[in-house]
């Protein structure tokens, strides 16, 4: 048989092939192999093979170069840190702005030119529909007639999160709006259509400010510097035709800021230096139901509200923009299930989106710089960002701890004295130090009955989060209304005190929960 022939110890000679691609010996077509380079093979002779082997001493004498030899060196830590702070933006002019002073740009210019309107006598379900498909104004404005071109209010996240407490039986009004609450809730529950007419009284209303667009941009600092959200921008015939917000002011200078000297060369300074923000905060515990952070919103006339555990650190965030989660009967268990649980949910949601996990990315440190701090906001599109404790960048200044004694829930709860030369707000005087006001938790149902069969929700701990565990101890905010009004005083602008905006919204809203609250407040508020 063929495998008991002696292996042949000449080199194998393949069949040669005629003119025409037809081999000798088979006659039929044949692809001739690649040349190879000689190698000690298996078809070479073994004494061939043991002539060349080295020895262990001389490959030592001549090691084969590294790998590593040909790698590009890694990122340094102290060049990973100098991305952190000094994120790239724009760095290309464009040819728009080049050569022009912010203060003379048109607000037409910048304003989004996607309006969506209803009427008064739209339903909440259609408006709803508008206000969460693909609105990147995050507001529906709102007309008396379908022909009308002038807004008398506003629909947006915050009046549907308002609209949702009523519905659900969770807000409690005054002796004045019972009657009407209770009337909201019976319609909703047996499917009655709403007009937006009837929840009027009950949505928070901000101030609906117009300019023309024509005017330059320093009108629009000067309000949003002040506390104003957006503006509505109007014609020469008082025609709505944009609006203006103040995320989409501060993308325009991230991203033109190479045009303008002045609001670039703030970007490289750090926060504790610029003394912005606030060192008073209302915080939601991540044990405490998802129910309780959306009353607490309601209540104070915020848009977000930061999630902590029982040692004061950030572990998430939830805003009323997330509310669109809990549009339809089957979510609603979530109310019952604990913040913590909801932040997974948004999280997971956004992964579904974007096609990727998420992480919390709402904090930064008093060493982040302004850009770092600006290019968060951006990516997130976010109206704020948290200030948690870290680690001192250098050894010229002592390290802060991350973990400081837990507080129980509903105390107000008091950090050490703030590093000389803090402030919060503009011109303010520096506080005794941070302050956060976490409400009491009502006990939260681990896994709340379901409308629909098999499905449960079960509370997550707050260290299961991906990356729960890199932020650090809650010490203060800072807003978009608070870089904006440094923009608007480094233009030398005078923008009023935005604390008369966030008084006025918290006027505006109702709820019991505020008598809670009130023991335990300290002079200024976070309302943004």
């Amino acid at each position: 048989m063929d495998s008991d022939r002696p292996l042949d110890s000449s080199p194998t000679v393949l069949p040669t092939s005629n003119a025409n691609g037809s081999s000798s010996s088979l006659g039929a077509p044949t692809v001739s192999p690649p040349e190879r380079s000689n190698s000690q093979s298996s078809h070479h002779k073994p004494g061939h093979i043991a002539s060349h082997r080295q020895s262990f001493a001389e490959n030592q004498r001549h090691p084969p170069p590294s790998p590593r030899a040909h790698r590009h060196p890694s990122f340094t830590q102290q060049a990973i840190q100098e991305l952190l702070n000094h994120p790239p933006s724009n760095r290309h002019p464009n040819t728009r702005y080049a050569g022009r002073e912010w203060r003379d740009i048109a607000l037409g210019e910048l304003a989004s030119d996607e309006v969506r309107w209803v009427d008064l006598d739209t339903s909440i379900e259609d408006a709803t529909m508008l206000l969460v498909k693909n609105n990147p104004s995050n507001v529906v404005l709102v007309r008396e007639t379908p022909a009308s071109t002038t807004a008398v209010s506003t629909f947006d996240h915050n009046d549907l999160n308002a609209y949702l407490l009523v519905v659900l039986g969770l807000a409690k009004p005054d002796e004045e709006h019972v009657e009407l609450y209770d009337g909201i809730s019976k319609k909703a529950q047996s499917q009655t259509a709403i007009a937006l007419r009837e929840i009027q009284s009950i949505c928070r209303k901000e101030q609906l400010v117009a300019l023309p667009a024509e005017l330059t941009l320093d009108k629009a600092m000067e309000a949003f510097g002040s506390g104003i959200h957006r503006l509505l921008l109007t014609n020469q015939a008082s025609e709505v035709v944009g609006i203006l917000s103040q995320l989409r002011l501060l993308e325009f200078f991230w991203n033109e800021a190479v045009n303008f000297p002045v609001i670039d060369r703030l970007y490289g300074s750090v926060l504790r230096d610029l003394q912005i923000g606030t060192q008073q905060i209302i915080a939601i515990n991540a044990d405490a139901p998802l129910a309780d952070a959306l009353l607490l919103m309601n209540t104070e006339g915020l848009s977000s509200v930061a999630v902590v555990d029982h040692g004061l650190n950030v572990v998430g965030n939830i805003s009323t923009a997330d509310v669109r989660l809990l549009t339809s009967a089957a979510s609603l268990p979530l109310l019952k299930s604990s913040s913590m649980h909801f932040i997974s949910v948004i999280l997971s949601e956004r992964g579904v989106e974007r096609g990727r996990d998420s992480f919390p990315v709402f904090y930064v440190n008093p060493y982040s710089t302004l850009a770092h701090t600006v290019a968060k906001l951006v990516a997130t599109h976010s109206h704020r960002m948290w200030v948690v404790e870290s680690a001192s960048p250098s050894p010229s200044a002592p390290a802060t701890p991350l973990l400081q004694p837990s507080y129980p829930s509903g105390t107000l709860a008091s950090a050490p004295a703030a590093a000389p030369g803090a402030v919060t707000g503009a011109g303010s005087s520096p506080p005794p130090g941070p302050s956060i006001i976490v409400p009491p938790a009502t006990p939260v149902l681990s896994a709340p009955q379901s409308p629909l069969p098999g499905q449960s929700f079960v509370s997550v701990p707050s260290a299961a989060l991906p990356g729960a565990g890199l932020s650090g101890r809650l010490t203060g905010v800072v807003s978009l209304t608070d870089i904006l009004n440094l923009f608007a005083r480094s233009g030398g602008l005078h923008p009023s005190d935005p604390a008369e905006q966030r008084a006025r919204r918290r006027r505006s809203s109702s709820s019991s929960v505020r008598p809670n609250l009130e023991g335990g407040r300290v002079s200024l508020d976070v309302r943004r």
